[in-house]
């Protein structure tokens, strides 16, 4: 009959018998040492910072590819500080406050200010900077902020912004021309497209008049400061019902400007208070 009989104790080689009581023993102090292990807590999920790109000081991309600036700088500080893992996503600018609703990012650093309209959508930390706004033309251009001078002109503004919103409603007799980034706005202007944009001061001079493509330029009329459309600076955004998120950030803002590191990262692109009053 052909099958197969199972050995008896006599029939097992005594280095093999040795064999198995090695490996017993070693998974024996394998599971002993992994019972001992202190139980560790997963790493919290990286938050993914919404940045803009196009928009210098505050952020450009550089010729290495790498994003950079204020706003950049800002945001590492601060997550640092609240020891978080921080990945940049960039984004147009229009499309932040969908992007961080339907939660694909967590949080925005992006020169947004916090106004009353934005407010009734995603919640703000406090200020990080203060900056006034300004028209920009060429100079000795009829256009001074009056209706008149705005009639027969185009006036380029970023879309979805506190300058949008502003223009639209103020700027009456002018043709409204809305541009996904304020780098195409500036090379409009430069070319004649347009006649004038209304922008951030600091990023239209940092961005344009002292660039070549600025020369023949100005700023001109006054500063716009109506608080129930440019609202009180510029904040970092987070969904509604982050206010842990936002607390944090409060509090890493306060860190950052009470122990210097706000006023060196602000020293690299500003040579006065860009915090404001």
């Amino acid at each position: 009959m052909i099958g197969r009989t199972p050995p008896g104790p006599s029939a097992i080689h005594p280095e093999t018998s040795m064999h198995r009581r090695v490996l017993l023993l070693s998974a024996s102090l394998a599971c002993a040492a992994f019972v001992a292990l202190p139980a560790r807590a997963a790493d919290p999920a990286p938050l993914r910072v919404g940045v803009e790109g196009a928009y210098p000081p505050f952020s450009s991309v550089g010729p290495d590819g790498q994003i950079k600036g204020f706003d950049i700088d800002i945001a590492k500080a601060l997550c640092e500080q609240i020891k978080a893992q921080c990945t940049l996503v960039q984004l147009d600018f229009d499309g932040m406050i969908p992007a961080l609703q339907a939660r694909k990012i967590d949080m925005i650093v992006a020169s947004m200010s916090i106004t009353p309209e934005r407010l009734k959508v995603v919640d703000f930390s406090d200020k990080y900077y203060t900056t006034p706004n300004r028209l920009i033309a060429k100079a000795g251009s009829a256009i001074d902020g009056s209706a008149a001078g705005f009639k027969g002109r185009k006036v380029g503004v970023q879309r979805a912004t506190i300058h949008d919103r502003y223009a639209t409603a103020k700027f009456t007799g002018a043709s409204i021309v809305r541009y996904a980034k304020q780098d195409e706005i500036y090379l409009d202007l430069a070319a004649g497209r347009i006649d004038a944009t209304l922008v951030d001061a600091i990023a239209g001079n940092e961005g344009f008049l002292k660039t070549p493509a600025g020369k023949g330029f100005a700023f001109v009329g006054p500063e716009f400061d109506d608080p129930q459309i440019f609202g009180k600076g510029a904040g970092i955004a987070v969904r509604k019902s982050d206010a842990a998120l936002r607390d944090r950030l409060n509090a890493a803002i306060q860190a950052i400007r009470a122990d210097g590191r706000y006023k060196v990262i602000a020293a690299r692109y500003f040579d006065f208070d860009i915090y404001g009053k």
